[in-house]
């Protein structure tokens, strides 16, 4: 389209690292109200639990949606800032996150290269992926003490329950924080302006 732009997605930057931390948060209230109902089934309403693992359900629906969206968007960005850095196609980024199995370790590899696609000339690459190995370890870190806690020990354990919690709220936190170094790099990628000539046939998006 002549005359578009692209530009480093910051709406969608926003929407993701909201509906991001909502969720981690509605996990940690679902996670509490199960352990509840397990240990008090006779006073702890089911009606209450049915609600919030249904309030559970749309924030991580849409959270997933909105990360998915912007990465993507980013995914695009990057072959812009540096062809051919970023591994795969835009399809693969986004079906990669999606594949039972292979979600539990193609998407850290996904973040790097976009990380490393948008990142400036020089960086230090040990450094700069410290926080993904660090976001991802505490997010499969929830994952392993989550299905440890509900097949291996007891569902109703305080200590597993807080500790996949905690790892919750910081893989959350971390998530946060990747968002936004991708986006800033991005937006420094494009120029001051924040944005460079959009090839034909790519929408824009903010």
């Amino acid at each position: 389209m002549s005359g578009s732009t692209v530009k480093a997605p910051w709406s969608l930057a926003r929407s993701a690292q909201l509906a991001v931390a909502a969720a981690a948060v509605a996990d940690v209230v679902r996670a509490v109200e199960a352990r509840g109902r397990l240990l008090h089934p006779s006073t702890t309403s089911e009606a209450r639990f049915a609600q919030v693992t249904q309030v559970y359900l749309y924030v991580t629906t849409a959270a997933v949606v909105l990360f998915l969206v912007w990465f993507a968007r980013c995914r695009r960005n990057a072959d812009l800032l540096s062809p051919g850095a970023a591994r795969g196609s835009v399809g693969w980024a986004v079906a990669g996150w999606l594949i039972p199995v292979l979600n539990l370790w193609v998407p850290r590899g996904l973040v790097l290269d976009l990380q490393r696609a948008s990142a400036p000339a020089g960086a230090a690459a040990d450094r700069e992926n410290l926080l993904v190995n660090v976001w991802w370890a505490a997010w499969a870190g929830h994952a392993l003490v989550t299905f440890v806690g509900m097949n291996v020990g007891s569902p109703t354990s305080l200590p597993l329950l807080v500790a996949a919690e905690a790892l919750d709220l910081l893989a959350g936190a971390l998530a946060v924080c990747v968002i936004q170094r991708i986006t800033v790099r991005q937006a420094a990628g494009f120029g001051a302006g924040g944005q460079v000539p959009a090839p034909a046939g790519l929408p824009h998006v903010s």
